[in-house]
């Protein structure tokens, strides 16, 4: 089978991008006189692929040449290539040669190297056109098999297969200068060998390569190359380009010289084969089945070969595997696998498999190609649709363009409370309606007015919620929600009263002051919802733009009103219940001080005209009950502070935190974790252990957290005891489990299943959790806290103080000993981490209590002769404040005459030098920590009546308080008890 007596036409259906291999056909002046020429490069670039595209004008075809037999064979294999094609035996048009390159270089490059190519193809063709037969291999003396010794040039990419084309760059001088002379000597002929893998180098880059085969020389570059390679006709030489037709296999057998690098080799030559072997016909059939099926499948080869023709004679098993390899897109290991391989059978099975895996890759390309295209034009249908049906609601009136609907949207907002509207607002509203229709939408001010109009409409101008005005279900409400905070609901009650008697109610600004978890949040939502206004709540604790209050310029991107004009948007009315939380807490930076941006929100004369920087129209805000709260109001600024009504919330006694927790606290506890109330009994002695020895804050914030903690280790408790039987396995007979709770179970036989009709109740019998003092360790731990009275009788030279805290009141103990004694050493030492303030109190006292003694018991020089120390525990707590006083006067004396004061005595209150008491705060904290401590006898300054008599009756109850404005009524109170039981 020596080749076929005809000419073959293959059209390729398309090229992969991996093509390395192309055709160089030369003009021919008879089709029985045909030989293979191959162009081989390593990739298509799109500037050579847009060249081919765009020369069918100039008749320029790619075009194998082979040659063709004078004997018309038809043998299977060429019936089989035939069906493959599909084409006539005649070509009545063979295209003028074209260059076909596609080395990964720029696209100037590449059409420059085409350019070249193709005007060398016409020289050439004009030159041979009167010769009767003319092949891109031209016939040289010496001849090819008589190469023994050849320049060996470096391939980057793919190996050079015989009957294909390879453009090269030859940037070495020596090398170029010997290529050139081989030409001129009759002798064009070279080594193409493939280059191996640089180990050392991890880059693989076209540049990176060029470089380093440039660097590489002598042995070095012997030592990189393949040992097969392919003996190369030097076709043309343009610049430092050099055009390689390949011709036979080679393999080095030694280096002759290394600059330029000249090596001997032998030419192989394939294994002999059976040409009737019935495997390796079998193997090329389905060589040729599968190039079928990818010129099909790929469209990529169909869109940039489709017009080439391709003619093929001489065609043999060798040169179909070489084929098959060359075309497809296998890497430069594979095809040089292909090239080493001299059994024909093996390169034919290569073969197929590099075109199987081109299979492959052509249906995953088209697969993902044709999911792309659907996806598109599902998308293009689309809105082609959309904006037919666009066209014909407009055409039909049906629907407006997106200005007019949004106008009519705005004018739809206000129609309903156009009455309610200021007519300043209203105008502006008009004027921006106006402005909107003269903007294209897509400029960026329509955006900035659609949003100005969107904030100015949808406010509530005019909307007010009808309040109650009933007092009693009010304090029904509030009574609810909260137990205690009696100043704070008598000033609800007397806002709705008035707002009864008025007809309106008018906004007001309360700020509630006290110690944390004493309810000045929650205390809020129950005002609304006794008033039944809406509610709105926004912290300012850590606060520093002054544009959250007052709203940003609309001139910046992304500005936002101001917080007020939310909560209007928010709640739909004028009149909402306003919660700032954390005034206190107000920060100040570069943006501002939010202080001061307060000052106009709550100010009742100027609220009214509040002016947002956003809207920049005045908003009425003087119907909005604002309710604020804080720690401690000696951090909010002055100003800020006088517009306020402050309500001072001084926490919870014990009775009053029992309460709350039986009441509120227990009952959230039980429901959030599931139990039933007769699953668990909580004593009153467990919960007021529970406040004394746990939580002593003056709120019931870590209260709640306990008694939580309490209920959680209760529901662990009676799941693991089996309270939650398991669900019935079987469906069809379902079982119910009951869980019988019982106070006194006596025994496990009292409890006796009953038998019903269809089904078996099973019951569970589980003893109630009792929770009292002596097992509450178990639930919440170690006691914090231990018993404030450390002393029991308080010794001589020890009296107990009162004092105020951020979390509540406490007692401390002021402790006075001498340290030395001797005529002439009187002195005071001071510890205990005072103050400066408490400091001076305690060289008051000293001074005092000197003067008292002088008057008392002249004779006795205690103070004079003696130095002492003054202590006031606990050493790590800071203690600050004047209302010590008498009580380190009361100390002194104690020392001095060797005599305590009377039992369960606690006292506070200034001293000036002259021995009077002035008035001090806290007087409610103080009187809870004085109960707490179990102390009977109180003594508060006289300035400080008012402030106890204020305080309710179960704080006052079962005190003996005594009120004094200079320090002779506590010396006899502290120090008279003698007389007293006389």
């Amino acid at each position: 089978m020596k080749g076929f007596d005809t000419n073959l036409r293959l059209q390729a259906s398309s090229l992969s991008p991996e093509f390395s291999n192309g055709f160089l056909p030369k003009r021919q002046g008879s089709v029985n006189n045909l030989k293979l020429r191959n162009c081989h490069s390593r990739s298509f670039s799109p500037t050579m692929l847009k060249l081919f595209s765009s020369t069918g004008s100039r008749a320029h075809h790619l075009t194998p040449a082979i040659r063709v037999g004078s004997r018309s064979v038809d043998s299977p294999l060429f019936k089989a290539l035939s069906q493959l094609t599909g084409l006539n035996r005649r070509s009545t048009s063979l295209g003028h040669r074209a260059f076909f390159c596609s080395e990964p270089t720029d696209a100037a490059s590449d059409s420059e190297a085409a350019a070249e190519a193709e005007a060398k193809a016409a020289e050439s063709d004009s030159d041979g056109s009167d010769s009767k037969s003319s092949s891109a291999i031209v016939p040289t003396n010496p001849r090819p098999e008589d190469c023994l010794t050849v320049l060996a040039l470096p391939v980057p990419h793919r190996p050079l297969f015989p009957g294909f084309y390879m453009p090269i760059y030859v940037k070495d001088p020596k090398v170029l200068a010997a290529l050139q002379e081989s030409r001129r000597r009759q002798a064009p002929y070279a080594g193409a060998f493939l280059l191996k893998d640089d180990p050392a180098a991890d880059s693989s880059s076209s540049t990176d390569i060029e470089k380093n085969i440039n660097e590489l020389k002598g042995q070095n570059l012997l030592d990189r190359l393949h040992e097969v390679g392919t003996l190369a006709q030097i076709s043309s030489i343009q610049g430092d380009q050099v055009i390689l037709v390949g011709h036979r296999r080679l393999r080095i057998t030694e280096m002759v010289s290394e600059e330029p690098l000249t090596v001997k080799v032998d030419h192989i030559k394939d294994k002999p084969f059976d040409m009737d072997d019935d495997v390796i016909k079998a193997t090329s059939f389905e060589v040729i089945s599968t190039l079928r099926d990818v010129l099909k499948t790929s469209s990529l080869w169909r869109d940039h070969v489709q017009t080439y023709t391709q003619h093929i004679g001489d065609f043999t098993y060798p040169r179909l595997a070489d084929f098959g390899a060359a075309i497809c897109g296998a890497n430069r290991h594979q095809a040089q696998e292909v090239l080493e391989e001299l059994d024909i059978h093996k390169r034919l099975r290569l073969t197929l498999e590099l075109m199987k895996k081109e299979m492959e890759i052509s249906k995953i390309q088209e697969t993902i190609a044709k999911a792309i295209e659907e996806k598109i034009s599902g998308e293009q249908r689309r809105y082609l649709l959309n904006e037919q049906l666009k066209a014909i609601k407009k055409e039909l009136g049906v629907e407006t363009d997106d200005k007019s609907a949004l106008s009519a949207k705005f004018k739809e907002r206000i129609e309903p409370n156009k009455e309610k509207i200021p007519p300043h607002v209203l105008q502006v509203i008009e004027e921006e309606l106006t402005k909107l229709q003269l903007l294209e939408a897509s400029s960026s001010e329509f955006n900035v007015t659609r949003n100005y109009l969107d904030w100015l409409t949808i406010l509530p101008w005019g909307n007010y919620s009808d309040e109650n005005f009933d007092v009693v279900r009010a304090q029904q409400i509030l009574d609810e929600d909260h137990f205690g905070l009696s100043d704070v609901k008598e000033r609800i009650l007397e806002f709705i009263a008035v707002g009864r008697l008025r007809g309106t109610s008018q906004g007001k600004i309360i700020c509630l002051s006290g110690p944390p978890g004493v309810g000045k949040t929650s205390i809020g939502r129950s005002i609304a919802r006794a008033l039944n206004r809406k509610f709105f709540r926004f912290s300012v604790g850590g606060l520093a733009d002054v544009a959250e209050i007052k709203g940003h310029r609309r001139t910046y991107v992304g500005a936002m009103p101001g917080k007020m004009v939310q909560c209007l948007k928010n709640v739909g009315t004028a009149n909402p219940l306003v919660l700032i939380d954390e005034i206190d807490k107000l920060g100040r930076g570069h943006a501002g001080d939010p202080a001061s941006a307060l000052l106009e929100l709550l100010d009742p004369e100027q609220n009214a005209n509040f002016l947002d920087h956003y809207l920049d129209v005045t908003i009425d805000l003087s119907k909005v009950l604002f309710v604020c709260t804080a720690n401690v109001i000696d951090m909010i600024p002055n100003p800020l502070l006088d517009r306020m009504e402050v309500i001072s919330i001084a926490g919870y006694i014990t009775d009053e935190k029992v309460h709350i927790a039986r009441d509120y606290l227990e009952k959230t506890a039980r429901g959030d974790c599931g139990i039933k109330p007769e699953q668990v009994d909580v004593s009153d002695a467990a919960l007021l252990s529970l406040i004394e020895n746990y939580c002593r804050e003056a709120g019931v914030r870590n209260l709640q957290k306990q008694i939580e903690k309490i209920y959680r280790k209760i529901a662990l408790k009676l799941v693991r005891e089996g309270v939650v039987p398991e669900e019935p396995a079987v469906a069809s007979d379902p079982e119910e489990a009951e869980i019988v709770t019982k106070l006194d179970v006596e025994s496990p036989e009292n409890h006796v299943d009953e038998p019903k009709e269809e089904t078996q109740t099973e019951k569970i019998a589980v003893e109630k959790v009792m929770i009292d003092e002596s097992n509450l360790s178990d639930y919440v731990g170690k006691p914090v806290f231990h018993a404030e009275k450390i002393y029991e009788p308080t010794p001589v030279g020890v009296v107990m103080g009162l004092a105020w805290t951020s979390m509540g009141g406490s007692t401390l103990y002021i402790e006075t000993t001498v340290v030395e004694e001797g005529e002439g050493k009187g002195g005071l030492n001071i510890t205990g981490q005072l103050g400066d303030v408490m400091k001076e109190s305690a060289q008051i006292a000293h001074t005092v209590a000197r003067k008292i003694m002088l008057e008392k018991e002249p004779e006795n020089q205690f103070f004079a002769n003696s130095k002492l120390h003054l202590h006031v525990p606990a050493g790590a707590t800071p203690k600050d404040g004047p209302s010590a006083g008498c009580t380190m006067i009361t100390s002194l004396l104690s020392l001095a005459m060797k005599k305590p004061v009377k039992e369960d005595l606690a006292m506070t209150g200034e001293v000036t030098l002259t021995g009077r008491i002035l008035p001090i705060g806290g007087v409610k904290e103080k009187t809870i920590a004085a109960r707490r401590s179990q102390v009977k006898t109180i003594i508060f300054p006289e300035a400080n009546r008012r402030d106890f008599e204020e305080l309710a009756e179960n704080v006052k109850e079962g005190l003996d308080v005594h009120f004094v404005d200079d320090y002779g009524k506590i010396f006899e109170l502290a120090f008279g008890y003698d007389k007293q039981q006389d």
